[in-house]
């Protein structure tokens, strides 16, 4: 394994093939959209083990989704709507802030950085309502990229974040590659459901695949059972919904509203799988287990 990090980007790469590349540095909007979908702090490209991408940002159906990141929808922050996701509302953003820590040995690479989770209002003053340890750790196991995903954050304001129950927002989500759709792709959660039924339904894990340059390819993303609300609620897209485009998120609050108190902090943590072939239930159950121990 290695890691590199320069003022834009740290990726990381497993002998000469990426791993991942977190954007450290403000990619700007598409020409011609709104400045406010300027945006770091995100995961893109995301890489099979031998290199292939699983991830699209700012396909021109959502110019705000980014490859692999997570934000929090539709909150009420001293009374007022505050959206660290919808960045076209202009009334919240999640930046890179710092690297607080790197490290890299012959079977890992490893990060850790600081992400805000701004609050804009009316008159463009911001207040840092979360301030969030981003920790991403990669190993390699049994033909796949393991990839711990983890936020710690914590409200540094004097005031709660109201999250309301919404169908999407606040866990781990993912843009899948741009060529995959409901003709060559599909969902399969831990309950045997699949694109047709399982937005809205509980998972302890789901993996997407479609076609990539050689083959096909997979990612799954799996939930610990520690979580707010696990095993918790999935959104995810139906052939109608986008010409059936992969968009998965894990939603602590997709049922019930939740608050993060001042100085409260929370932690999700999640895995993220990469493989060169088209993944098993048996194969992700056994690796969900081992992640939940």
């Amino acid at each position: 394994f290695d890691l590199k990090e320069t003022d834009a980007a740290i990726t990381i790469s497993r002998g000469n093939v990426p791993v991942l590349v977190y954007q450290k540095a403000e990619d700007p909007a598409p020409e011609g959209a709104d400045p406010a979908f300027r945006r770091s702090a995100f995961i893109h490209p995301l890489h099979t083990p031998a290199g292939a991408i699983l991830t699209d940002i700012r396909p021109s159906d959502h110019l705000h989704h980014m490859g692999l990141w997570h934000a929090w929808v539709h909150c009420i922050f001293k009374g007022r709507e505050t959206d660290f996701w919808n960045l076209k509302a202009k009334t919240g953003t999640v930046r890179f802030v710092k690297t607080l820590s790197t490290d890299k040995a012959a079977d890992h690479a490893a990060f850790t950085v600081q992400q805000d989770h701004v609050a804009i209002d009316q008159d463009g003053s911001e207040t840092v309502v979360l301030r969030e340890e981003f920790a991403i750790r990669a190993t390699f196991k049994n033909s796949a990229n393991v990839i711990e995903y983890t936020m710690k954050q914590k409200n540094v304001s004097d005031a709660p974040l109201e999250l309301t129950a919404y169908r999407y927002g606040g866990g781990v989500a993912l843009r899948g590659s741009r060529n995959w759709d409901k003709t060559n792709s599909d969902y399969l959660t831990s309950e045997g459901k699949t694109r047709v039924d399982s937005h809205e339904s509980r998972a302890k894990w789901g993996t997407m695949w479609g076609p990539v340059e050689k083959g096909l390819a997979s990612v799954a993303i799996l939930g610990h059972p520690s979580n707010h609300d696990a095993p918790q609620r999935l959104r995810t897209w139906r052939p109608k919904d986008h010409n059936g485009a992969i968009f998965f998120n894990f939603v602590p609050i997709q049922e019930t509203a939740w608050a993060i108190q001042p100085g409260q902090e929370i932690t999700l943590r999640y895995q993220v799988l990469t493989f060169d072939r088209r993944t098993d239930a048996a194969d992700i159950d056994e690796r969900w287990k081992e992640f939940a121990k």
